[in-house]
């Protein structure tokens, strides 16, 4: 009995690496996204590997240092992904579709600052299109 209790104590206090990931309020059209920030070399490579599931207005927004033509993949991802590419000011320039699993990178079709990760098919379900522009970006922290 001693044995659990302290086992359960250290899961208590081991730091769980999504917890301290911050949240980020984005706003498409007339729908909410609430975003993890992934904008550190080590936080982009680890993006949603290894999740399980995704909510429904969940996703993950990539934030890289400068704009550039970044490749995106679902190394060891489980959960199907739709990627919308953004310009620096939150445009979108395109949306793609990935399956789980597959090594197989995509790329913006022009130089963009950041990637939202969001389940698949919800920007199409949603009816935003490439041009569609993604307010709050703003509050988003630099990327490194």
């Amino acid at each position: 009995m001693k044995q659990i209790l302290v086992f359960i104590l250290v899961l208590l206090f081991i730091p769980d690496a999504r917890a301290e990931t911050s949240l980020l309020h984005l706003q498409i059209s007339d729908y909410t996204v609430i975003a993890e920030v992934s904008n550190t070399p080590e936080a982009r490579e680890q993006g949603l590997m290894y999740r399980k599931h995704l909510r429904g207005n969940h996703g993950m927004l990539f934030i890289y240092p400068e704009p550039g033509v970044h490749g995106m993949w679902m190394k060891n991802t489980s959960v199907p992904l739709s990627t919308a590419f953004l310009d620096e000011q939150g445009v979108i320039i395109d949306i793609t579709d990935m399956i789980p699993f597959s090594e197989e990178r995509h790329h913006a079709d022009a130089p963009a600052k950041f990637a939202l990760e969001m389940p698949i098919g919800w920007f199409n379900k949603r009816g935003i299109k490439p041009g569609a522009k993604v307010e709050g970006l703003s509050q988003a922290p630099r990327g490194e």
